[in-house]
């Protein structure tokens, strides 16, 4: 067996039939077990999935081996996004929840993300319990398992009481009086039948895409980013549509699209959204942000005088300030939000429903409330680019990560921040920093101008610093 299981800042994920194997799967769950083992009673955990291939049988064979193991698995027979179940952990007080999916990955790759009881990601405490857990059984043991009782495992629909909690934190009142019209992708993922339902019952009028089974998505990544989004687009442009939103493969992940075709990024809608938020609910307990997303979040935060949160990447740490209630809104340019008296978890479902709203009460396009924005606070231009490099250039890489810059291609470096890997802040507020990742010989650069002009040189002084 391979014990080359290890929990990202995501979960597990895998090729299938590589490392995502049956035999993999087993050990996976029963190092879960064995954590949730050490948590109070009763021992009862949530099991779901996305509708990526053989997504249904893995769900079997984990409640199985729960079973064996003395926790009572509870299975989500249809495919669920991602903040539905981690909203049913909240709701059914359940000892936590096994997800399989591999979110916005190509269809060829499979995964296990677990929730622990509060419904959040697992925090790297718990990620290295389990993984003890999964390395500490002997290579040649065979994993437990029971068979479901007559009657089969305790089932339970997520849907409904999802879609209530939705109901209550948008304002879906608003959405219908105002006439807009909606197009809704759910790249072929557990999201289908969420956002465009909620909408419809509201009486909203909404056209989908890809909103059927395929396991291939299409032959590419389900993630709603831009240049994946042209059926969404050509739908929005037949109908008359004033926004069009989209999630990925478990919905955790959010694509906007404006009334002109325009992909809206991530970073700037997670700053409309906490504007919008401050000035129609009036919460000002606090925004978070991962140290790689937009500084119009900061400029925002000084403006609105509201706390500022900056946490490493990864939505764990956001999840953690939204069950304390120290923040309004939370979010990440990698296209994940969550807001409070909502999950500790990224929600592309809440986010697409928010957004409409926005649109509709304000009456006003997202690129004019983005222009109105940057005339309040100031402009800033994000960009994130991915450089492969050889393995000898990313030890020589990840040893100069360890120095501190005192200037990048000529521009004086103002400032060093190491939340998460290298952030360089230069004299004029635009920034740029750095993260290897943690499962590929890939180094991210994430570069803020605050000029559409200044966007291409400090893109260049980015990739110079990399490969120099």
């Amino acid at each position: 067996m391979s014990k080359g299981i290890k929990f990202g800042t995501s979960g597990w994920r895998a090729i299938v039939a590589d490392d995502f194997t049956v035999a993999n799967i087993r050990l996976a769950v029963s190092g879960i077990a064995a954590y949730v083992k050490t948590q109070p009673e009763p021992h009862r955990v949530l099991v779901g999935r996305d509708p990526r291939f053989l997504g249904d049988s893995f769900v079997n064979e984990a409640a199985s081996v729960l079973a064996a193991a003395g926790v009572t698995p509870i299975v989500i027979p249809k495919p669920a996004p991602t903040p539905a179940i981690a909203y049913a952990v909240r709701q059914m007080k359940t000892s936590g929840a096994i997800n399989f999916t591999a979110s916005h990955n190509p269809p060829e790759y499979n995964g296990i993300k677990f929730s622990t009881h509060d419904g959040a990601p697992a925090l790297p405490e718990v990620t290295k319990q389990i993984e003890a857990a999964i390395a500490a059984a002997p290579a040649d043991a065979a994993i437990p398992k029971s068979d479901p009782p007559a009657a089969g495992f305790e089932t339970t629909d997520v849907k409904p009481e999802f879609l209530k909690r939705l109901a209550e934190l948008v304002d879906l009142k608003a959405i219908a009086k105002s006439g807009i019209k909606v197009v809704y992708d759910p790249f072929w993922g557990a999201g289908r039948g969420y956002s465009c339902h909620i909408l419809r019952e509201a009486g909203v009028t909404v056209e989908t895409v890809h909103d059927y089974r395929d396991v291939l998505f299409g032959g590419h990544a389900p993630e709603p980013d831009d240049h994946l989004l042209g059926d969404c687009k050509a739908k929005m442009k037949e109908i008359g549509a004033k926004i069009g939103i989209a999630t990925d493969g478990d919905a955790d992940r959010f694509g906007i699209v404006d009334e002109d075709g325009t992909f809206i990024q991530p970073n700037y809608v997670i700053a409309l959204l906490f504007d919008y938020l401050v000035k129609t609910r009036g919460w000002k307990n606090g925004v978070a942000k991962s140290v790689a997303t937009t500084n119009l979040v900061n400029a925002l935060a000084g403006h609105h005088k509201v706390p500022l949160y900056e946490t490493p990447v990864g939505f764990k740490y956001i999840g953690e300030l939204i069950i304390e209630d120290k923040i309004a809104i939370g979010g990440e340019e990698s296209a994940g939000l969550t807001i409070r008296g909502h999950v500790p978890e990224k929600d592309g479902v809440i986010a697409g429903l928010l957004v409409t709203e926005m649109v509709a009460v304000r009456g006003k396009s997202l690129g004019t409330q983005l222009r109105e924005l940057f005339a309040e606070v100031g402009s800033f231009y994000p960009v994130r680019e991915n450089f492969r490099l050889t393995p000898d250039r990313m030890a020589a890489f990840t040893e100069k990560l360890k120095t501190d810059p005192t200037e990048l291609s000529g521009r004086k470096v103002a400032g060093v921040v190491r939340t998460d890997g290298l952030k360089l802040i230069l004299g004029d507020g635009s920034w740029v920093c750095y993260r290897l990742s943690g499962t590929e010989p890939v180094v991210r650069a994430y570069t803020e101008a605050r000029s559409e002009q200044d966007m291409e040189s400090l893109s260049s002084a980015a990739k110079n610093f990399v490969l120099a």
